[in-house]
């Protein structure tokens, strides 16, 4: 049976309607795609706790989270994965890439031209539609 992991996610928004994405590391699995910053939520913790603690230690900032935006499973080759993104607004610090490789903001209708890690994907499609429907 493959191991199944839960992960949380930011979805982080500057004043510009920007989104913070994250470059993967050669170093990590699922080596150079995008995804949004976060990572795996520890036995006991609270999603959104764990997303407070990650972005902390991956980017040395302080965000406020907001709710969840996106809950989807994706099975991997050797592992399943139940990406949880919860929207987030930066209150302190300037993102810092310490495990990325970079850090980048995109406005939402440019999201489809990076190469997203599959877990990420549905958030983004939501992201793109999210931004199609403030426009009606």
């Amino acid at each position: 049976m493959k191991k199944a992991i839960k992960v949380v996610a930011a979805i982080i928004e500057n004043d510009e309607n920007e989104i913070l994405c994250a470059l993967r590391s050669p170093e990590m699995s699922i080596p150079n795609m995008w995804e949004f910053p976060g990572g795996k939520v520890e036995k006991g913790e609270d999603l959104y706790e764990a997303l407070k603690r990650e972005i902390k230690e991956e980017m040395n900032c302080v965000i406020h989270t907001e709710g969840i935006f996106n809950d989807h499973t994706h099975e991997y080759d050797n592992f399943t994965i139940n990406l949880i993104a919860i929207k987030a607004k930066l209150i302190e610090g300037t993102p810092t890439a310490t495990e990325h490789s970079k850090l980048v903001w995109f406005k939402r209708e440019n999201l489809k031209s990076l190469v997203w890690a599959p877990a990420d994907i549905p958030a983004v499609e939501q992201l793109i539609q999210e931004k199609n429907s403030l426009l009606i």
